[in-house]
């Protein structure tokens, strides 16, 4: 259902949520660089990111194709019976499903943005992304 869903993204979701609190406990201001590796915290920060909006990613798209071919069979059925106003019920409710799991895309991508926004700030002097990364 939509709202599982809604909620397995936001369960995916503890290293955006938590990323700001994540780097001030573990990358060093510039004063205490020194007592603390940052270049393989911000490494391993960079990682756990990547794996975490790859997944999210997979999961939302998985989603979103499995809803698109409900979709699809339930119009093509609601064509062959025009008068089934329960298949219509049904495709009426699986299209706003899939709108809304589309529009959740738009709320990855924001997240997703703010993180790697917050990374780069913090991370910038600390790791450079490698070529073949």
């Amino acid at each position: 259902t939509l709202s599982s869903d809604a909620e397995l993204l936001k369960v995916m979701r503890p290293i955006d949520d938590r990323i700001v609190h994540e780097l001030n406990t573990t990358v060093p201001t510039p004063s205490f660089a020194g007592k603390i590796d940052a270049s393989q915290t911000c490494k391993h920060l960079y990682e756990s990111l990547m794996a975490a909006h790859d997944s999210r990613d997979r999961v939302q798209k998985n989603c979103i194709a499995q809803t698109s071919a409900v979709v699809k069979n339930l119009r093509e059925e609601r064509e062959k019976n025009l008068d089934d106003l329960t298949l219509l019920k049904q495709l009426r409710k699986e299209q706003t499903k899939l709108k809304r799991m589309q529009s959740e895309l738009n709320v990855e991508e924001v997240v997703n943005d703010r993180s790697w926004k917050v990374f780069d700030e913090r991370c910038q002097i600390h790791f450079k992304l490698q070529k073949n990364e």
